[in-house]
């Protein structure tokens, strides 16, 4: 099992810009994928970006905004966000799997989640 813990959420201004960062522990050998979900009040769990090595994924919604790259020395995992947009407004949840997959059920270890709130 690995351990994941996200930091880095907050509060920030529509067009302003934050970096997540999840940082794995435990059995890392099971971080060949990296996902970032995240889910607003009221509903599902949402798929946003991936990493495997260098291969990413990107939801539509955030393609050209956000970019996912990860320091496998450090054993880190980084969602850098800009222009960010109140409908980004969620919580932010990191998930490691086994394969470059956008189901969440693709996913079998989940962060705490860390609140990202974008206000206009």
């Amino acid at each position: 099992q690995v351990q994941l813990v996200e930091s880095g959420g907050g509060l920030v201004q529509a067009g302003g810009s934050l970096r997540l960062s999840c940082a794995a522990s435990g059995r890392t050998a099971s971080t060949y994928v990296m996902g970032w979900f995240r889910q607003a009040p009221g509903k599902e769990r949402e798929f946003v970006a991936a990493i495997a090595w260098s291969s990413t994924d990107y939801a539509d919604s955030v393609k050209g905004r956000f970019t996912v790259s990860r320091d496998n020395a450090k054993n880190t995992v980084y969602l850098q966000m800009n222009s960010l947009k109140p409908d980004d407004t969620a919580v932010y949840y990191c998930a490691a799997g086994p394969s470059l997959r956008r189901s969440k059920w693709s996913y079998s270890s989940w962060g705490q989640g860390t609140q990202v709130t974008v206000s206009s």
